[in-house]
């Protein structure tokens, strides 16, 4: 637990840092005033991230990594509704929930954010046109994530139920209907998110090594896909510690979604900070 912890807020302080470099950059170069939605959205995702890192860490430490899967169905009908471990139990459920809420709704504002600024960096009427199925992609998937999260357990108060056992999709930590549904929308908006710029570069006028670096840098979302696809494989490979598992992960995906979503803005900083040691 003290290494998970250590490592979340680790990753939750260089990820509040590269938001806050984005911020300096964007600021001392066009001022307060002139500031875009996607700065906004960064600032709503510094919070999205900092509440995500804390339920996260309220599974380890507060319900000792607990839910209400990964149990027997006479350990259900033994267990007291009056222990701590049902308290545990029930507390540790309705954090899943939370958790998964804000987890999706993290990725979902920095897609928005991407998109955001992929508006500004296009003049063709092309680019335009893909940039707003875009926005119409990321709102409906993450309506589409958001319902399946909130309805795909009836009555809703069962995602937290111990006994009798309520069923796979009302297990938030270890739920397949929460986990298939999340990863398969991400991956589809985040490869459409990459089809977006990686054209606009290999068409741009400038030298091979310099345009590999730039669609490089872009490409972060990549990363982020394979971080959200190992995640889910862990979680069903092991359902005994999925509750655990779930927080860990989904804290370690949406750093990787931090970082890389803000690297094409902060890259250019650190570039001329490190140009004197060079």
């Amino acid at each position: 637990m003290e290494v998970f912890v250590t490592e979340a807020f680790t990753l939750l302080g260089i990820g509040l840092l590269f938001i806050g470099l984005r911020l300096y950059v964007r600021i001392t170069t066009v001022g307060w005033k002139d500031l875009q939605a996607d700065d906004y959205l960064m600032v709503v995702a510094a919070i999205a991230y900092s509440v995500e890192t804390a339920l996260a860490y309220s599974v380890g430490a507060y319900w000792k990594g607990l839910a209400n899967n990964a149990m027997t169905d006479e350990e259900r009908r033994l267990l007291n509704p009056s222990s701590e471990e049902y308290m545990l139990r029930v507390n540790g459920s309705k954090t899943q929930v939370a958790g998964w809420s804000t987890y999706t709704f993290l990725l979902w504002v920095i897609k928005a954010a991407m998109c955001t600024f992929y508006l500004r960096l296009t003049e063709g009427l092309e680019f335009k046109m893909r940039i707003h199925i875009g926005f119409g992609l990321i709102v409906s998937t993450w309506l589409a994530v958001l319902f399946s999260i909130l309805f795909g357990c009836m009555p809703f108060e069962k995602n937290w139920q111990i006994y009798p056992d309520p069923g796979n999709f009302c297990q938030p930590a270890i739920s397949k209907i929460d986990i298939f549904v999340t990863v398969v929308l991400n991956v589809v908006t985040d490869l459409y998110l990459l089809s977006i710029p990686i054209p606009m570069l290999w068409r741009a006028s400038i030298k091979p090594v310099k345009k590999a670096g730039l669609i490089l840098l872009f490409s972060g979302g990549a990363f982020v896909t394979m971080a959200g696809i190992l995640r889910c494989v862990l979680i069903l490979t092991n359902p005994v510690n999925g509750a655990q598992q779930a927080g860990s992960w989904a804290v370690r995906e949406t750093f990787v979604a931090v970082v890389t979503s803000n690297l094409p803005m902060v890259f250019p900083l650190v570039k001329r900070w490190g140009r004197p040691l060079v």
